[in-house]
């Protein structure tokens, strides 16, 4: 068990309803309260909140209990507008969530069954039965799961339960790829050239690749959120991509069909953010940006967008709500488009559900979606014109994802399972403009504190700082193209550098003193407490350095490779958080590890470094310890993360090339295909079909 320490951290904005932002932020952990806050943000915060839909009339008649047919961050989301609008709510869980944060929030809670999402999350018969249990007379879906089938709606509709969503004929027509790009033609929306009809099988994927010319994206036809979705340049990654993709899909929607078009090279993807009621009203909410992805999941997402002028706005803007309009659309919803460099525009997918990335269009236009959902669902007009639609200031979120281990999460002894999506939160930061916004996102990120869990923070953090995104010059090929080899971490420059080392050095420093002294006693320090200076040798990336510190009180002087720096800080070395200066610039550390033999593990400028801090003497005498010689791991193949086995391709005695093909994993409903390291005789197969797996469990054994 590990945790997580300042929650769902979001700077100004998400402190907005209900509650000073000052307490907000001191509730989720945060080191920052409004006095922190320049005065345009606090006036930017109060122009936000002028069209914003806390302004809840309790007159205003709704529902009395809803339940979340959803789970972990958007389960509590929607239940915090529920508690703001006085309205009953009941969570829904599987047996391993039971203890999860959206549970505790809840009014009630039911559980539906067993961790795998078909026999939980998507068991409807069981979702059913607890709407019955628990009298619920509405029911919001989230996002996911089955916020997008429609025989989930027609059987609430049997139910007499209202679904807090669109319409049956809206979710199909915009849910099913295929159709919604007829629709969107005859509604006049820019489309991307490409095959209208179902793939039967890998043979026509790689005639309708080829007819409609490399490179080309495979994708779910029932799909979303990434899965299902594959680029492919020629036959063979066409024939698997067929084969990953199909089986993606039918493991996430239930649905293996798949649909080809062509794949625009360096896009941007910008969507549009629509509202409709069921009285023929729709407006639309401005968009975001969301072309930061990795592996067709978005990753930082903004609004307002900076590629886009007035003009390329409400022209997309206009499209989406005649979408809207061609199915009748009643609720939040939200039209994607791929954005070439010439701002020409190509309709990409609806989704009919309210999105992840919803908390930045609340941020810049102060409307809660949740609420005018619940709203919408009952019966009610949008209270709102299309003129009286702002963007005011700017809104960045981050999604902070698990990366590989799973087993912390959401608060102090949480879990995220292998069963679900990895994102262990959102963060959202706001400002005056998009400078402001970044500058607060990047502190953020900096003050954020995570334990136990492998996680995305550096790669955010490197993302917000980039002199690209900086400037808005990106596409979604942003990642790919920056670090083609994988993202490695912060590159420090020499400044930098030389920074770690002086905060290396010096906490090395104040722990030895803090060592010599136990309750009021003197105990026997490793360095002699008169010494006035301490000459140290730390390694950093296999280098050594030397480097020399003093101290006064909580000032601490330190020469390494010629400079000299001065560094201060409290020195609280039990604090999850270290806010260090360093000649006059101030930075925030986390001291994650700190051994008795020197070792450290410090994150610094987002990325965590290994350092080796000893004295002299101690460094000297360490030449001659002998180093452990690396384990030769070529002939066995383990699972590099948490996972279910979908398929074993070898069997004992089978000849296997490099790179062949071992096994098939699915983690976070991606399916991985683990290869062979080289070529050999399969000596033991330790896995089959089915199989739940551990990081670094044997799957495969060589000869």
């Amino acid at each position: 068990m590990a945790g997580l320490w300042a929650g769902n951290l979001a700077l100004v904005a998400t402190g907005r309803r209900g509650r000073s932002p000052t307490k907000q932020l001191m509730q989720s952990g945060a080191l920052w309260t409004l006095k922190h806050v320049p005065h345009c943000s606090r006036q930017c915060l109060i122009v936000s909140r002028t069209l914003s839909s806390v302004r809840h009339t309790p007159d205003e008649k709704t529902f009395d209990k809803i339940l979340i047919a959803n789970r972990g961050e958007i389960a509590c989301r929607v239940i915090k507008t529920c508690k703001k609008m006085g309205i009953k709510t009941v969570a829904i869980h599987s047996d391993v969530d039971a203890s999860s944060v959206h549970v505790k929030m809840a009014d009630e809670a039911v559980c539906v069954g067993p961790a795998p999402t078909s026999k939980s999350y998507l068991n409807m018969d069981a979702i059913i039965d607890a709407i019955r249990r628990t009298r619920a007379q509405a029911v919001h879906p989230g996002y996911g799961f089955l916020s997008e089938n429609k025989e989930f709606a027609r059987c609430l509709a049997a139910e007499d339960v209202t679904f807090i969503g669109p319409d049956t004929h809206a979710i199909q027509a915009m849910g099913d790829k295929i159709e919604s790009k007829l629709l969107a033609k005859k509604a006049k929306v820019n489309t991307i050239p490409g095959f209208d009809g179902v793939v039967k099988d890998a043979d026509e994927a790689v005639r309708i690749a080829r007819e409609i010319g490399y490179p080309v994206m495979i994708k779910a036809s029932a799909g979303g959120g990434g899965k299902g979705m594959r680029i492919a340049w020629d036959d063979e990654e066409t024939r698997d991509g067929f084969r990953f993709s199909s089986q993606e899909a039918a493991s996430s929607f239930g649905d293996d069909r798949l649909l080809i078009e062509k794949f625009i090279d360096n896009p941007r993807h910008i969507e549009i953010q629509v509202l409709g009621d069921k009285h023929g009203n729709a407006l639309w909410l401005n968009e975001r940006e969301c072309s930061i992805q990795r592996r067709n999941q978005k990753v930082v997402e903004e609004a307002p967008s900076i590629f886009l002028d007035p003009e390329t706005r409400r022209a997309m803007g206009e499209q989406a709500v005649a979408l809207a309009k061609a199915v009748n659309y009643s609720s939040a919803g939200t039209v994607e488009f791929l954005v070439d460099s010439k701002k020409n525009f190509y309709f990409l997918e609806m989704n009919t559900r309210l999105q992840v990335e919803h908390p930045v269009t609340e941020c810049i236009t102060g409307l809660d979606l949740v609420q005018e959902m619940i709203r919408v669902a009952k019966g009610y007009p949008l209270r709102h014109r299309q003129a009286d639609i702002p963007i005011n200031g700017w809104a960045v979120e981050c999604r902070v994802y698990a990366e590989v281990r799973v087993d912390s999460g959401i608060q102090p002894g949480s879990d995220i399972s292998i069963y679900y999506d990895p994102m262990i939160s959102k963060l959202i930061t706001y400002g005056c403009d998009r400078t402001e916004a970044l500058k607060r996102m990047e502190d953020a990120l900096d003050n954020y504190v995570i334990r136990g869990v492998t996680h995305n923070i550096a790669l955010l953090r490197e993302v917000i700082i980039n002199s690209h995104f900086v400037k808005g010059d990106f596409s979604t090929k942003f990642l790919s193209e920056v670090y083609p080899d994988g993202f490695k971490g912060h590159t420090l420059t020499k400044s930098e550098r030389n920074q770690l080392l002086a905060i290396a050095s010096s906490l090395f420093v104040a722990s030895q003193l803090r060592a010599q002294h136990f309750q009021g006693h003197s105990r026997v320090p490793v360095m002699k407490p008169s010494v006035a200076k301490w000459e140290l040798s730390i390694k950093l990336h296999d280098e050594e350095h030397a480097v020399v510190t003093s101290h006064s009180g909580s000032a601490f002087s330190v020469e390494v490779d010629g400079s000299k720096l001065n560094v201060t800080s409290t020195w609280n070395l039990a604090l999850p958080l270290l806010s260090v200066n360093i000649d006059g610039i101030q930075r925030t550390v986390q001291c994650l590890s700190r051994e008795a033999g020197g070792n450290m593990s410090i994150q610094f400028l987002g990325t965590v470094y290994k350092v080796h801090v000893l004295t002299k003497l101690a460094a000297e005498l360490n030449k001659f310890m002998l180093e452990k010689v690396a384990e030769d791991t070529s002939s066995t193949l383990c699972s590099p993360m948490p996972g279910v086995v979908v398929a074993v391709s070898v069997k004992p005695g089978d000849m296997v090339a490099e790179g062949q093909e071992i096994c098939v994993i699915e983690a976070m409903k991606m399916q991985n295909s683990m290869t062979a390291g080289k070529t050999g005789k399969v000596k033991s197969v330790h896995c089959k079909a089915g199989d739940t797996v551990g990081e670094g469990d044997l799957l495969v054994a060589l000869e």
